[in-house]
């Protein structure tokens, strides 16, 4: 007997017994046969026929409106059992997929993990959060020998893998270069040529670079069509937005970048972001830069990484826990 006949007949004798008897105890067997019937790969409309078979025997004189339902309904169960079977490849194909991410993701982590270097002269805190599993922002620092600390903050136009990819090769670029003393304006220069030459076309990078000299307290920066920051002037309790102009990395090989300075006073400090944090949404509308200045003031007086923590849970708890943008904020304060 072939395992189909076999199965008809075991089906059979399951209807029959229901039947007769209306017993639950023959509806749990009747489950087992479908969890069965599924590692069997038997299809939907092969279990409506089985089903139809069972009646005809034992209901010979079935009425011919219900002989011809079932024609119907298995007819209707093959075009569902091949739409369930093509379902079935793609839930896997999506599920390995899945796993892949995973791993790119932490990959990601990996290599883009910064540490914040500890400086006597500088508070500093960072925080960066992807809307999704692979981030599209990057921060990372540099600490050269005479304890100056360089920043770079930037944002991929474009998400996922390739964005993730991308930032991991600004990084290890970056690395590449000497730990002594490098301005702004020659870091960026540097950085688009790597873009430019390396990245795919029609992939572009925001960067902004800022060098802070703890000596004389001094400020330098370039940026590359960067989000500006801004820096809180302690003394008019204000936010001074950050100028600086710049071409984005990536898009002309031979481009000259300018650099600018500015000095940062006692209990002043400096602000860089992306613009998942100034483009943050509570339901339809806008969250407003001075919202976000709102709330980084009311905790200037808290340690640096607890400035980034505050801000960051209270415009989170506004988008209702789901972020629309990868979120990246840091806060580098002057210690006395």
């Amino acid at each position: 007997m072939s395992s189909l006949q076999e199965d008809m007949s075991n089906y059979k004798q399951l209807l029959e017994q229901y039947l007769q008897t209306k017993n639950e105890e023959i509806l749990y067997r009747a489950e087992q046969f479908s969890k069965s019937s599924i590692q069997k790969n038997i299809s939907p409309d092969e279990i409506v026929n089985v089903h139809y078979q069972a009646m005809l025997d034992l209901i010979p004189d079935l009425d011919d409106n219900v002989k011809d339902s079932f024609y119907f309904l298995i007819e209707t169960m093959i075009s569902y059992g091949l739409a369930y079977q093509e379902y079935q490849v793609l839930r896997e194909k999506q599920l390995e997929l899945k796993a892949e991410i995973d791993v790119a993701a932490n990959m990601q982590n990996t290599l883009l993990q910064s540490h914040i270097p500890k400086n006597d002269g500088l508070d500093i805190g960072a925080k960066s959060i992807p809307a999704k599993q692979m981030n599209g922002d990057y921060y990372h620092f540099v600490q050269d020998p005479e304890n100056n600390v360089g920043i770079a903050i930037a944002d991929v136009i474009g998400k996922g893998v390739p964005a993730a990819f991308c930032m991991s090769m600004i990084k290890y670029a970056m690395e590449s270069f000497p730990e002594n003393r490098m301005y702004p304006k020659m870091i960026l220069e540097l950085l688009n040529r790597v873009v430019e030459r390396n990245v795919e076309q029609g992939m572009f990078v925001t960067m902004f670079y800022g060098l802070y000299d703890v000596h004389d307290h001094h400020f330098y920066y370039a940026s590359a069509g960067h989000e500006p920051g801004f820096i809180y002037r302690a003394d008019k309790d204000e936010f001074e937005e950050i100028q600086a102009k710049g071409l984005l990395l990536g898009v002309e090989q031979e481009m000259r970048y300018k650099q600018y300075e500015t000095p940062i006073g006692e209990d002043d400090f400096i602000v860089l972001l992306t613009d998942g944090v100034t483009e943050c949404r509570q339901g339809d509308r806008f969250i407003e830069q001075e919202e976000v200045l709102d709330a980084i003031r009311s905790n200037r007086h808290l340690p640096a990484n607890e400035i980034v923590d505050n801000v960051y849970k209270q415009f989170e708890r506004l988008q209702g826990f789901e972020l629309r943008d990868d979120f990246t904020l840091v806060i580098i304060k002057r210690n006395h």
